[in-house]
């Protein structure tokens, strides 16, 4: 019983922060498609934390947050050029 509890916590914990990462890929994905290099780039900074602390929580694992991280990079780094 202590151990479903501890899971039903840990789950809504978990939840909440992979949707602040999501939302956070997903505003920066969308500053790409607009092809604004300064709001992507803004949205990346601001990206780049949330990604990061999912991966310290043990949400994501921390080669997919570094993978995510560079993708996303790459696709700020294009609209630049």
């Amino acid at each position: 019983i202590k151990r479903a509890k501890q899971s039903e916590k840990r789950r809504g914990r978990n939840k909440t922060y992979r949707t602040h990462m999501r939302n956070a890929i997903k505003s920066v994905r969308k500053a790409v498609a607009a092809g604004d290099p300064a709001e992507a780039k803004a949205a990346l900074d601001k990206a780049i934390p949330v990604i990061d602390r999912a991966a310290g929580k043990g949400v994501v694992h921390k080669n997919n947050a570094s993978r995510t991280v560079s993708r996303l990079s790459r696709k700020v780094a294009s609209l630049s050029v």
